[in-house]
């Protein structure tokens, strides 16, 4: 308690608020640009931190992490195009919403999501920190496979009507992770001698292809523009009762999922928000409105996935270990500036633990301030004409695309993506489950190769830990849900149906 009183007062010394404020307003900017994101943020103003205070520049890190992870839902709102891949989920429901003229509430309420996810999350490190590590820890190959497994099938899952598409879609996915070099093999596999393949496909030239350039694509050979316009005619810059009533239990009961998920070592804020979106539609008592504009499948996943960024410090700071690929470039900035993350950092440097967690509250407040003044200018871009909003899509795209790897190869991916994600939306077949098997397609065959070889080849290496016996409980029963409830539902309406006769 007396580290954290002390960690509190020197939070609060102006240079430190003004660090926080600063890493906030440019991790909101950064988080809407396609292609970028925290990790880049992150690695781009390591040089301001040379020579600054090692606490100051560990707030500063963070507050550009988390701020990141406000503003990437800031352009999949408005534009449908995701500034990095833990905002996928939140075009889904919230850019329906701005095309319904929803666009102030849909930012409001994502920006209160993200608050009390965040809010939340560091009241949890506080008493979780020392336990969650040790949990963490007991995930092997087999459970990290497994983990990916229900992530994949709780999205599939979710395509109800379409369930066979959303497999057919999850299996190119997986295909498309494969092409590269073999991690364990060294060999060079479906990269038809093009050198640039070798280091695989980059998930966020996928994700930006197929959500930004395809819906571009989609809308020049669809777009009414008068229409169009009428629709996004913006009525109001806050959210309305009904909607905090929808959506206030989904942010509060999805900050803890996307915490513990935030906590394990490569899970990360993408699986996090596809659960959270799982989660709700699959307790939803009107499923049949998620993906056309329902709050609450935007305001769960935004919650959970500014959650799942405060989570991934833990085994940062507890083991040394990056539970994301933001943390991992973290970790090298405070090896750099003197600072050796682990289990010692607690007891020799507890006033810079404990300054860094009080600045999760004081940063989450900021934010919040920074965001909601935004709203109302970010809404203005909705009245930007289809003739010059979507060419400026295009060339935010190829921007993105080409900080990457700096390598004209992406360009030509980036068009393919592009025309696969525009064919997928006139086919009707769900994207998510595409993007999530790439997100996750690599980790997912390392750990089950590596569950396999530590087993010599038997499989009851993924039934010999409880973690995994529940995993695999939990993915059938995700498969065989909403069968159970379209059934249930059916036998309810029957009912009522008998009463009424």
């Amino acid at each position: 308690m007396e580290a954290f009183v002390e960690g509190f007062h020197t939070v609060l010394q102006p240079a430190n608020i003004f660090w926080i404020v600063i890493g906030g307003f440019l991790g909101t900017i950064v988080g809407m640009l396609p292609g970028l994101g925290p990790a880049t943020a992150v690695a781009v103003l390591i040089p301001v931190t040379f020579g600054m205070n090692p606490t100051s520049a560990l707030i500063l890190m963070g507050a550009i992490y988390y701020g990141a992870m406000y503003g990437g839902s800031r352009s999949s709102i408005l534009l449908n195009t995701p500034g990095d891949g833990s905002a996928i989920a939140a075009t889904f429901d919230g850019y329906p919403m701005a095309q319904q003229g929803r666009a102030g509430e849909a930012l409001a309420i994502s920006t209160v999501a993200s608050f009390i996810g965040g809010i939340l999350a560091a009241i949890g490190f506080i008493f979780l920190a020392e336990p969650l590590a040790s949990f963490a820890l007991k995930f092997g190959p087999a459970e990290y496979f497994l983990l990916m497994l229900l992530t994949l099938s709780a999205i599939v899952s979710l395509s109800i009507g379409k369930m066979v598409k959303g497999f057919i879609a999850m299996c190119l996915g997986l295909l498309i992770s494969t092409i590269g070099i073999d991690a364990q093999t060294g060999v060079h596999r479906f990269t038809m001698d093009i050198p640039h393949l070798s280091e695989g496909i980059e998930f966020l030239i996928v994700i930006i292809g197929v959500y930004a350039v395809g819906e571009v694509f989609y809308n020049f050979l669809t777009i009414d523009k008068d229409s169009m316009k009428e629709k996004k005619k913006v009525s109001r810059i806050w959210f309305t009762k009904e909607d905090w009533k929808r959506s206030k239990w989904p942010i509060i009961r999805n900050a803890p999922l996307g915490f513990i998920v935030g906590v394990l070592p490569g899970a990360g804020g993408s699986i996090a928000s596809m659960m959270s979106y799982s989660t709700e539609k699959q307790l939803s008592k009107k499923p049949e409105e998620f993906g056309n504009g329902a709050v609450e499948g935007l305001a769960a996943p935004e919650s959970s996935n500014n959650a799942a960024s405060v989570g991934a410090m833990i085994p940062l700071l507890t083991m040394g270990i990056p539970g994301s690929g933001t943390t991992a470039v973290m970790l090298g900035a405070l090896i750099m500036l003197g600072i050796r993350p682990g289990p010692m950092l607690f007891e020799n440097d507890p006033g810079m633990v404990w300054t860094f967690i009080n600045s999760m509250f004081i940063g989450n407040i900021a934010l919040i301030i920074i965001n909601i003044l935004l709203v109302g200018l970010l809404i203005k871009i909705l009245d930007t004409p289809a003739k010059v909003l979507y060419p400026i899509i295009i060339i935010l795209a190829f921007i993105g695309t080409y900080t990457l790897s700096y390598s004209t190869v992406d360009y030509f991916m980036l068009l393919l993506f592009g025309v696969i994600g525009l064919f997928m939306k006139i086919m009707d077949f769900p994207i998510a489950p595409l993007v999530l098997a790439i997100i996750v397609g690599g980790d997912m065959e390392q750990n089950f190769r590596m569950a396999l070889t530590a087993s010599n080849g038997s499989f009851g290496i993924f039934f010999d830990s409880a973690i995994s016996i529940t995993l695999i409980i939990v993915t059938v029963l995700s498969l065989f849900y909403p069968l159970l409830i379209k059934l249930l539902r059916k036998k309810q309406k029957d009912e009522e149906k008998g009463i009424s006769a």
